[in-house]
């Protein structure tokens, strides 16, 4: 019996849930494993009984040793300790909890099977934590006491709100109060390149010299770029600017149905076109590449493709938070299935897109407590609006995918294509990354649970050129927007990464501040020597179009009469 949602979630969320990349949920069978039906039908499995039964019993009578994460945002209000009824109830559900994750964990599955039953382990527990509801939640109980009940009108309206505007889901921030290119995405700079599929950005600089090696910032073609420009003082490419470096960045167009067809091709012949206007601008034979999350899967076939054609455009190349081999043991290996990858390439093929919209919710369901819970408490059980935060705002700023890219990410997904040599092809080239022999900086985090660090630490092995790795502090998007002066801001840096990542740390020392410093120190002597700034963005031949952040970031269409217009004759 498969599972299903209909009628049980908002019909976004059930679409989100049946058809996009990690989307649709497996057979139980399937998600629980010939080892966890082992387990359940294990002696095992009774003494765990017996024991849950006594911590029951010790639970009831006060005696019970149980206590929460000091960091769970859930039972940080004082009536958990000191009001007994909430006590037991909270001390229950921990033990609940522990009972079901330890079962998962006693199951010994292979890591894919294990990925599901912690995923649907996870749906659950936080699903049915007590604090969702009004009557298990004491704090949304005072609130509603103090204010009479408004608190409770407020919920429902901003639970209408959503309902009509959000696909039902509960709003992680209030967009309406920052607006990118007068709150975010400020740093000054111009659009020097335009066609139908990005623009480039060249940057001003803010130093009297800059390096003459260019760098080109490719973000992912699933994400807003201006999470590496945020506010003043947290912009990652402010920094890179006033440390000397010379910055350009490319702004991919948000794909609707019209451009479902774009693929990897697509986005590579793309980024040679930008490497193209770079080097005519800057003067520069070649560049330093710097790419994020899935922007590194694009740069890793495209030095491949330039290895093979014995292309030296790319001078080094940088990797943020990337996962090139999936078999690594990560969350997304959950949804390996495929019959969840069937469904999920119908959908984006019937609609042409993967809207932004579902793989946003799917993101949102891998933490269900901090990205859906949190906000339902906050939203609806205390009434308050939705955070004022840059981070949120770009994230739930988000953009689609075309089609047939989603079918061929899916394709790397399902086969580890990238990881095997010679199971893919992009631009005529099969992909070995051994043949790619540039210097290489990766970068991890600490508790990220989209790529965790351990598989991005893959990736190193993966090139064939001299690699550097630096495991930084906090999650997949913090550890990237990690600007200096942050007093918890720190890394991990070690030796030439070896096989092994767990020998690497052990290697590596603590380091206080963050990457964003120790990057530049390791790009600056690759950048080649200083001259004098340039007075203005662009060039003769590569004319400013628009004032930064562009018209792509704002979805807003290529001129006023629609044109694409091009301000070199490699334009599509």
């Amino acid at each position: 019996m498969a599972v299903t949602f209909d009628g049980l979630v908002p019909e976004s969320l059930g679409d989100a849930l049946s058809a996009t990349e990690p989307i649709g949920m497996p057979r139980i069978d399937d998600l629980l494993g010939a080892g966890l039906k082992t387990v359940l039908r294990s002696r095992g499995v009774l003494r765990r009984s017996v024991r849950a039964g006594a911590e029951c019993a010790r639970i009831a009578a006060g005696r019970s040793s149980i206590e929460p994460d000091p960091k769970d945002w859930r039972f940080q209000d004082p009536t958990w300790k000191e009001h007994p009824g909430y006590r037991r109830l909270m001390k229950l559900y921990l033990l609940w909890v522990s009972e079901l994750e330890a079962f998962v964990e006693a199951a010994n599955l292979e890591w894919h099977d294990a990925e599901r039953a912690k995923f649907l382990t996870l749906l659950l527990t936080t699903g049915l934590a007590p604090t969702n509801t009004l009557i298990g939640n004491p704090q949304a109980l005072k609130r509603l006491f103090e204010t009479a009940g408004v608190s409770l009108l407020r919920g429902a309206k901003n639970l209408a709100t959503d309902v009509l505007k959000n696909g039902g889901m509960p709003s992680q921030v209030d967009r309406s109060a920052l607006t990118v290119g007068k709150d975010m995405a400020l740093t000054p700079g111009a659009v020097v390149y335009r066609d139908e599929v990005c623009e480039i950005l060249q940057y001003s600089p803010s130093t009297p010299e800059v390096h003459a090696r260019p760098v080109l910032l490719i973000p992912p073609q699933i994400s807003r770029f201006y999470f590496m420009d945020l506010r003043p003082k947290r912009s990652f490419v402010e920094y890179a600017i006033s440390r000397g470096l010379s910055v350009f960045l490319i702004s991919w167009r948000n794909p609707q149905a019209p451009q479902r067809d774009y693929d990897l091709d697509t986005y590579a012949q793309a980024v040679l076109r930008a490497l193209d206007v770079v080097a005519e601008i800057s003067r520069s034979e070649d560049v330093n590449a710097l790419s994020f999350c899935a922007g590194g899967i694009l740069t890793s076939l495209i030095l491949n493709h330039l290895a093979v054609e014995g292309d030296e455009r790319i001078n080094s190349a940088t990797f943020g938070v990337t996962l090139l081999d999936f078999d690594s043991p990560a969350m997304l290996g959950a949804f390996d299935s495929g019959a969840v990858l069937s469904l999920s390439r119908v959908k984006s093929n019937r609609d042409g897109i993967l809207t932004g919209r579902s793989l946003g919710l799917v993101f949102s369901l891998l933490r269900p407590n901090d990205l859906v819970w949190n906000y339902w408490v906050n939203n609806y059980l205390l009434g308050n609006d939705p955070p004022v935060f840059d981070i949120l705002a770009w994230n739930a700023d988000s953009t689609n995918l075309p089609a047939r890219l989603h079918s061929q990410f899916l394709d790397i997904f399902r086969r580890n294509a990238i990881a095997v040599p010679g199971s893919i092809e992009v631009l005529g080239s099969p992909v070995d990354l051994s043949r790619v022999n540039v210097d290489t900086y990766v970068t991890g985090a600490i508790s990220d649970h989209l790529t965790p660090w351990k598989a991005c630490y893959r990736s190193t092995q993966l090139f064939g050129g001299r690699s550097t790795f630096i495991l930084s502090n906090a999650g997949h998007i913090a550890s990237l927007v990690n600007p200096p002066g942050n007093p918890k801001a720190h890394y991990f840096a070690g030796p030439e990464p070896c096989p092994d990542p767990d020998q690497w740390l052990a290697d590596a020392k603590p380091a206080k501040g963050t990457w964003w410093e120790h990057w530049v120190d390791w790009v600056t002597p690759r950048s080649g020597t200083l001259k004098a700034a340039p007075s203005r963005p662009g060039s003769r031949r590569h004319k400013q179009l628009d004032p930064a952040p562009g018209r792509y970031v704002r979805d807003l269409p290529p001129t006023d009469n629609g044109r694409v217009r091009s301000s070199g004759s490699n334009g599509a």
